[in-house]
């Protein structure tokens, strides 16, 4: 089968583009411009699988563009993964966040419902959706609210809900995914989790003196390994039953924030570490709680996390220390 990854120079599209090229398949990965920046995802996906993928340049946000893909091309499937990511950025650039996340996606799914109505398409939506909901400790259904606490999360919502409407109405064949929390190799530094990583592996390296500026360690997040993650986006296009539905994708074991910083000093067997309070890593409105129900996924699909919370950090820390080195 052929799958085109939008977003591959992106965190999850190299870890996508390993898994499907182990699986046997032919894999296309959209880029916005021709500059390289392809290149830059090599520091997870290997010479093999680098050569085997067919780079294809455009904007998202650009009609003909993504029109002309579709028309040029034939796909059994498309992850949809591109987008604007971070919260904190959306609250900068909020109009830049929804042309990037709203009309991109929308203009995808049009090319592919005017060009190739049987294309799949899995759109990556995000716990961002839901906001505080689950505060009061109990697992995100997704039923539940959509109520979100930040711009990134309200572009999530408006392309969540058209697409759940073009798949009612028979227009796009699909599902979306709801991706909790979630790190690993490639993690952007400007991510909590892996900004410690960045830190922790300066201070190895003596780049940088041992102290560590942190954000608000005491919100409460499931976090799971990135692998895991893309291996649930795609077995669910593996799946025909999933077509049309709406899933978490999150682990079982909520942990509060410092955990992961205390386990990246940890492993990196520094001593006198200080951890300092850094009020630009504080968002305006914070999420203080989030737990996801992924039980419908698991049970049309079989996804469970299988990677060890302490081999995600590891690979994580190692990721920035061969980076820095």
């Amino acid at each position: 089968m052929k799958f085109l990854i939008t977003g591959i120079t992106g965190f999850a599209g190299p870890h996508m583009a390993n898994l499907l090229h182990a699986e046997g398949h032919e894999i296309s990965g959209l880029v916005r411009c021709s500059n390289g920046r392809e290149n830059d995802i090599r520091d997870v996906v290997s010479d093999e699988v680098y050569k085997d993928i067919q780079f294809i340049y455009g904007d998202l946000t650009n009609h003909r563009v993504v029109n002309n893909i579709f028309k040029e091309n034939r796909f059994d499937g498309v992850f949809h993964l591109a987008a604007q990511s971070h919260p904190p950025t959306s609250f900068v650039d909020p109009l830049g966040t929804f042309e990037n996340n709203i009309m991109g996606s929308a203009i995808l799914m049009q090319a592919i419902q005017d060009n190739q109505p049987d294309c799949k398409i899995m759109f990556c939506s995000t716990s961002e959706v839901y906001g505080n909901v689950g505060q009061d400790g109990r697992k995100i259904l997704t039923t539940d609210t959509l109520l979100p606490a930040n711009p990134y999360g309200a572009s999530k919502v408006a392309t969540d809900l058209y697409m759940q409407e073009r798949m009612e109405n028979n227009k796009i064949k699909g599902f979306i995914t709801r991706a909790f929390s979630h790190t690993g190799p490639r993690r952007g530094k400007n991510f909590s989790i892996s900004s410690d990583a960045f830190q922790i592996a300066r201070m190895m390296h003596g780049m940088q003196d041992k102290e560590l500026l942190i954000g608000n360690l005491e919100s409460v997040r499931v976090v799971i390994d990135v692998r895991d993650t893309v291996n649930a986006y795609y077995l669910a296009m593996m799946q025909d039953s999933c077509d049309g539905k709406v899933f978490n994708v999150c682990g079982d074991t909520p942990h509060k924030m410092q955990i992961f910083t205390d386990k990246l000093i940890e492993l990196s067997g520094l001593e006198g570490v200080v951890q300092k309070i850094h009020a630009p890593f504080y968002r305006p409105i914070d999420i203080h709680y989030q737990h996801g129900d992924s039980s419908d996924l698991t049970s049309l699909t079989g996804w469970s996390p299988s990677i060890k919370l302490e081999q995600t950090l590891e690979d994580l820390l190692k990721y920035w220390y061969d980076k820095l080195g």
